[in-house]
């Protein structure tokens, strides 16, 4: 049982501010500073906040915390974010917790629906191939989402190969290998709705939204956006740029969606960038957050695509999506409606104006402490 803070000398409230701040870090959590410094204030009281920065610093340089834990402690450290939430200013969740709210309630409608209840089935239906086997298909085509045998997809899907169908191999028992097919390679029985119009997003569109978006990614904040073939069930991706000096990293979007749905998935994926969800960069130009679940990376990911394109009069699939990931009637804990909020107004910024170039921000050393 936590302490009262009165019964705490200042050794024992740092030594207990150190133990909160290290349970958060192994909890797969990656809170915003705001929602740091709230729970160490609810843990341990207003005296609390006096010591977040100087533990945060300390734990930074402590080599037996996992890299992740110790990168998520840089990026926040360098952001000014946290002297302003120790400052006392409001966070910005705020602002979307309505939007949020709204999203939460759509995709549990959308859970008790006969089209989720088809995916559900449609999904269920593959069979369980081995993790090795999984890896072997994304190496030979990094956007399928779904495969399975000739065999299968007759006897369990209701469809044939296409003329001409591409294989891919995998190894199986008492086989030297087994060729499967992805959806794309297969024609037949109708998929289920959601397949076919998960990354859509139709409204009041302007040509500007994505030019300025994509003109600010890639100059900005060096994210080069490809438009490129995909799977049918993979609108886009997000990815680090490795071995390109140019650019930090790259976003490809399937070449076939419209410039509306396009827009949606490049905020998907621009999120989960600005989110940290892919680490940091050496400038720390957004955060990193590397140790979160898929769940909460995908929920908070789409949460900002959903405040964006709302914002700007697009409606899309927000809501079925994000109802594969939701656990009953609440968010996970470990989602920052802070962070929701804080890149969906960056998002939604870089569709309507050319923002200046980023400056490199001061490392962790040059930061003085709050007191």
């Amino acid at each position: 049982m936590t302490p009262e803070p009165r019964s705490l000398d200042p050794k024992a409230l740092r030594d207990a501010v150190d133990a909160a701040v290290r349970q958060v870090l192994l909890s797969y959590r990656n809170p915003s500073a705001w929602e740091l410094v709230e729970e160490m204030e609810r843990l341990l009281g207003w005296q609390a906040r006096w010591l977040v920065k100087d533990v945060l610093v300390a734990l930074s340089e402590d080599k037996a915390l996992p890299r992740s834990c110790r990168d998520y402690l840089d990026s926040l450290l360098v952001e000014d974010e946290l002297d302003k939430a120790l400052a006392g200013a409001a966070s910005p969740r705020k602002e979307v917790q309505s939007g949020i709210d709204s999203l939460v309630r759509h995709s549990i409608a959308y859970r008790n629906s006969g089209a989720f209840q088809e995916m559900i089935n449609f999904m269920g239906r593959f069979r369980d191939y081995a993790p090795y086997n999984n890896m072997l298909v994304r190496i030979q085509n990094p956007s399928c989402s779904f495969y399975a045998t000739e065999k299968d997809w007759n006897r369990r899907f209701d469809r044939r190969l296409k003329e001409d169908a591409r294989p891919m191999l995998i190894l199986a028992p008492m086989h030297p290998v087994l060729l499967v097919y992805e959806l794309d390679q297969t024609e037949g029985t109708n998929l289920p709705e959601e397949l076919n119009k998960f990354a859509t997003f139709a409204g009041d569109w302007k040509d500007q939204y994505l030019d300025k978006t994509l003109n600010n990614a890639s100059k900005r904040d060096r994210i080069r956006v490809d438009f490129k073939h995909l799977s049918s069930t993979n609108a886009g991706f997000a990815t680090i740029a490795r071995g390109d000096r140019e650019f930090k990293m790259r976003i490809a979007i399937h070449d076939e969606l419209d410039p509306p749905s396009s827009y949606g998935v490049v905020c998907h994926e621009l999120a989960h960038i600005y989110l940290g969800h892919l680490g940091t960069d050496q400038n720390f130009w957004w955060p990193s957050r590397t140790n979160l679940t898929h769940k909460t990376v995908e929920i908070e990911a789409e949460a900002v695509a959903f405040l964006v394109t709302s914002r700007l009069g697009l409606q899309g699939a927000s809501a079925s999506y994000v109802s594969r990931h939701l656990t009953e009637e609440m968010i996970p804990e470990s989602v920052s409606l802070d962070l929701i909020g804080k890149v969906a107004g960056r998002i939604e910024e870089m569709a309507t104006r050319n923002l200046e170039a980023r400056q490199s921000r001061r490392n962790k050393a040059e930061q003085g402490t709050l007191l």
